[in-house]
């Protein structure tokens, strides 16, 4: 199956070098990362090819929800290719908590590009490694995925203006 990728940019006002920090260290992802009403809980960081982003977050309900990106590609400030999964709290990959049939596996990248000292970020994503009608599903929450990169750029924005008003 062969359809165009989700892809979703916003602009930031802060140098492009202080954007990839927070998108790459644990302790500034601990601030921004993930959907609105998630509180972050755990991240930890091992930035290079092979290594691994674990963050866990707990929901209001009480609930916890882990997930890992697994970096393929690293190029310092201006891209960053990763596999994202589900998982539990040791890395494994699980399946979606709440739609059992979304891709275990997706791959996305997210690139970084300044200029007149505003970053933009750009992420690209599609599934990998699943069924069709894993994939339809995907291509289908395209709204819903839109919804929810918003309001972590939203998160992503605010943050970056404590760190470069």
């Amino acid at each position: 199956m062969s359809k165009a990728p989700f892809t979703i940019s916003r602009t930031f006002k802060a140098p492009q070098a202080l954007v990839w920090e927070v998108y790459t260290k644990p302790e500034h992802l601990m601030h921004w990362w993930g959907p609105k009403g998630l509180k972050m809980k755990h991240a930890t960081v091992d930035l290079k090819p092979g290594g691994m982003f674990l963050y866990g977050m707990d929901s209001p309900d009480g609930s916890e929800m882990w997930g890992r990106f697994v970096y393929k590609e690293i190029d310092p400030i201006s891209r960053l290719t990763f596999v994202v999964s589900f998982s539990d709290k040791d890395g494994g990959i699980t399946r979606h908590p709440m739609a059992p049939n979304w891709p275990a596996e997706m791959m996305n990248i997210t690139e970084f590009s300044e200029e007149n000292g505003m970053t933009t970020v750009k992420l690209t994503g599609h599934p990998i490694n699943c069924t069709d009608d894993e994939a339809q599903i995907y291509y289908d929450n395209f709204a819903s995925m839109q919804g929810g990169f918003n309001g972590t750029f939203d998160q992503l924005d605010q943050y970056l203006a404590t760190l470069h008003p």
